[in-house]
């Protein structure tokens, strides 16, 4: 597994990455990725840093979780040569599927994946936009074991470490970035 991808080093990614306060709702600083996506120099260099990390993981797929999880892992999976399954929320993908239901904070939610995704035993690595709780992470963590697979890490381009998600993952887990508040 080997990428054509190069890692400008002279590339600070915060500097593409935007907080916007008070979104969704008042209280909290959102991450704003678009701003690195549309900048071609950054977002390359930004796939090329996450393909070093996970190369030793040696997957043999890549995983995404809905929606912004596509972004990072679809493109990932592309550049190393790797397929890429979508975990998605529910009624959202054709055919037989298999499902999880997991807590929030506040009530439950449910993440899905087609059940002919995975073969028993293959590596899938886990991403996501952004790391925050990680109760959706560790759902989709389990929904991969639920179909076979085995999944040596999870990742994601940032982690708010002052939530504590890493500590809700059974995986090794990494990050481009990481906020402490």
């Amino acid at each position: 597994m080997t990428s054509p991808l190069k890692d400008d080093p002279t590339i600070d990614l915060r500097e593409h990455v935007r907080g916007i306060p008070d979104f969704p709702k008042p209280g909290i600083l959102f991450y704003d990725i678009s701003t690195l996506l549309r900048h071609g120099p950054a977002w390359r260099t930004a796939m090329a840093r996450l393909a070093a990390l996970i190369a030793p993981y040696r997957p043999d797929l890549l995983a995404g979780i809905e929606s912004r999880g596509f972004l990072v892992a679809a493109p990932l999976a592309l550049e190393l040569g790797l397929g890429f399954v979508m975990l998605r929320k529910p009624r959202k993908l054709p055919g037989l599927t298999l499902g999880l239901n997991y807590a929030l904070e506040y009530g439950t939610d449910r993440i899905e994946m087609q059940a002919d995704a995975v073969q028993p035993g293959q590596r899938v690595i886990l991403l996501d936009d952004l790391l925050a709780t990680g109760g959706t992470m560790a759902a989709g963590i389990a929904l991969l074991r639920q179909a076979g697979a085995e999944v040596p890490a999870a990742a994601a381009l940032i982690e708010l470490t002052f939530l504590g998600g890493r500590q809700r993952l059974d995986v090794p887990f990494e990050s481009l970035l990481a906020y402490e508040s």
